[in-house]
């Protein structure tokens, strides 16, 4: 009598990747980017992914019917340099709004003849000798229906972190960086002036004054400073002083309001995320001495 082999009674293991398993949860595969966003939330509530790798298929999905003119910094928002402005001009504008790339344009704001990158003025500060068109990188121009997949690609290929939005006339639009199309992917890339968002929107500091979000609600800052803010539509703090202003604010600029100063200590895609409030009174007879 010949021996049989004994079957194995444990269940096998299961070597399918994760995109096999994801694929064979699609099939035959939805018919629409909504079904598949539907199918993706399904596949985390199974545990096939998890929540982080889901906001970000999802931002990848959204992101393939993207353009450049739908996140780019509008051109009154951008940050420009002159040519044939003096040294000192372009340290106090970089110290300002603290960006590391700025276009540079001559004679008028249309005319964009490259980027200077903020790292390179040192080596103006080091040999005033030096013609600052020398240190300008060329710059990069896509047109307002380029698509944020392909201008992805294209930043990583060239290597390039900003490019100037033409419209379909030829004239700046705006601008956009890789980290505008990358937080479509991965939600705001925060720098240090963020703060968790239930961290809190008021803080004091040291020196007697406060530390106020742009985004906190008018009506909160009526309360904690007990002040009575002007009656707009506006609802955020940012909206009213920048409605007020008449302009776009930009970091270290002032403005008195109800009784209280309001410094800009930081904005971010044309809008105020800091301010530094102190009573105005204060702030004038400082000024004064």
């Amino acid at each position: 009598m010949s021996d049989v082999p004994p079957s194995r009674s444990s269940k096998p293991e299961d070597k399918r990747g994760f995109l096999q398993k994801l694929a064979e949860m699609l099939h035959p595969g939805p018919d629409s980017k909504d079904e598949l966003i539907e199918t993706l939330v399904e596949a985390q509530d199974n545990e096939v992914i998890g929540q982080q790798s889901r906001e970000m298929l999802e931002g990848v999905i959204r992101m393939a019917d993207m353009t450049a003119g739908d996140v780019m910094v509008a051109a009154p928002r951008m940050d420009l340099v002159n040519i044939n402005a003096p040294f000192d001009e372009l340290l106090h504008l970089i110290i300002d709004t603290a960006h590391s790339r700025f276009p540079v344009f001559e004679d008028e704001k249309e005319n964009i003849i490259g980027i200077l990158m903020a790292k390179d003025l040192l080596k103006l500060q080091r040999a005033p000798e030096l013609n600052i068109r020398a240190l300008l990188r060329p710059a990069v121009f896509v047109p307002e229906s380029k698509g944020l997949n392909e201008l992805l690609r294209e930043f990583r290929v060239n290597h390039n972190h900003l490019a100037v939005v033409i419209d379909e006339f030829g004239r700046v639009a705006g601008l956009i960086t890789i980290e505008d199309v990358l937080e479509q992917i991965v939600g705001e890339i925060e720098d240090e002036f963020d703060i968790a968002e239930d961290a809190g929107d008021i803080f004091a500091l040291t020196d007697h004054t406060y530390r106020v979000s742009g985004d906190t609600s008018v009506e909160r800052v009526n309360e904690s400073f007990e002040v009575l803010l002007p009656d707009t539509d506006f609802e955020t703090i940012g909206g009213l002083v920048a409605h007020e202003m008449g302009h776009v604010p930009k970091r270290g600029e002032h403005y008195a309001l109800a009784g209280l100063q309001f410094t800009v200590l930081h904005t971010k895609g044309g809008a105020v995320r800091w301010f530094k409030v102190s009573p105005a009174a204060v702030i004038q007879t400082s000024d004064a001495l």
